[in-house]
């Protein structure tokens, strides 16, 4: 897994250092010792981030002529247009199946190479509006905190960079290695890419302690009950209304949809690790059946169990 990450005069020590840390933990913890993450810059010369500090140790564009990931980290706040050399390099990279992510206001000189015309993008919330506006051919969605077509990812701003690099471990080497990397750098193994940017309260909200947070834990134990959200305030001795609009607050999801992104959760450890037949994880997870299983994931990740499996059996 060969990583170009890219940087410029301007951006910021903890943009540039996200998907070092995150893609560089993964040969650290000797979880894909082939992982290698390099930084270039687009004239190949050492750079200064904001902060005052120089980088020295960089390549020239032609990095990313044999990576499988190119990652934009970051882009200046005043978006200045990309170069046409670094929106060829773009283009190229795409078009030979290298992946590409755009993270926070890198998203911009991504949609800007045309790769992602008429799809959807996301970038930090704040400056959704200014990159809609400049980059008119693709639609920008200020909620998610990222969004992954397969070919080409963007996240949402700062912290969310973590959440999407996240995001790439785990569809490349599984929840188990995702999970071991969060674990080791401290962070949630896990947010749903279309969790909001901002929630009014965050997820170590005080309830957590309380009726709600007693009502989460128990609701991950028992994944394979009905969960419905009137059991769910029950538990929590909560009005139904009360009990959404409170779980929402903290978690940036309705009940329903935390539900099955924990449901999809396990369902993707127990293919990754088990030899449990389809229908004996639908049941295990919650789904009721096998057909309302696929369909899900189907939905959720555009692959079948079964082929998500082979990924981790055949290799």
């Amino acid at each position: 897994m060969r990583i170009a990450i890219h940087a410029f005069d301007g951006m910021t020590m903890f943009h540039l250092a996200t998907p070092l840390l995150v893609f560089g933990e993964v040969a650290r913890l000797d979880l894909a010792p082939d992982w290698e993450a390099k930084v270039f810059t687009e004239a190949g010369l050492p750079v200064r981030s904001a902060e005052g500090y120089v980088i020295s140790e960089v390549f020239g564009p032609d990095l990313a002529n044999d990576a499988d990931l190119v990652v934009f980290p970051s882009w200046l706040s005043e978006l200045p247009d990309p170069s046409e050399g670094l929106i060829r390099l773009v283009q190229q990279s795409h078009k030979r199946g290298a992946t590409i992510a755009g993270l926070c206001l890198g998203a911009y000189p991504v949609a800007r190479s045309g790769i992602l015309d008429g799809r959807t993008a996301v970038t930090h919330w704040n400056a959704a509006p200014a990159v809609a506006v400049k980059a008119h051919t693709v639609a920008f969605d200020d909620s998610a905190l990222y969004i992954d077509h397969g070919d080409v990812l963007t996240s949402a701003g700062t912290a969310s960079a973590l959440d999407a690099c996240l995001h790439i471990v785990r569809t490349r080497l599984g929840s188990a290695a995702a999970a071991a990397v969060a674990r080791h750098i401290v962070i949630a193994p896990h947010r749903e890419g279309d969790q909001a940017q901002y929630i009014a309260r965050p997820v170590q909200d005080p309830d957590m302690d309380g009726p709600l947070g007693r009502t989460i834990q128990w609701a991950l134990a028992n994944l394979d009950q009905g969960l419905e959200v009137e059991a769910m305030a029950a538990h929590a001795t909560m009005s139904k209304r009360n009990f959404t609009r409170r779980f929402k607050e903290i978690t940036g999801l309705s009940p329903a949809r935390w539900v099955l992104g924990r449901r999809l959760d396990d369902a993707r450890q127990l293919l990754e690790t088990t030899t449990w037949s389809i229908a004996r994880i639908a049941e295990s997870c919650g789904f009721g059946s096998a057909v309302t299983f696929r369909q899900n994931f189907i939905a959720a990740y555009s692959t079948t169990p079964t082929s998500y499996r082979s990924r981790f059996t055949n290799g």
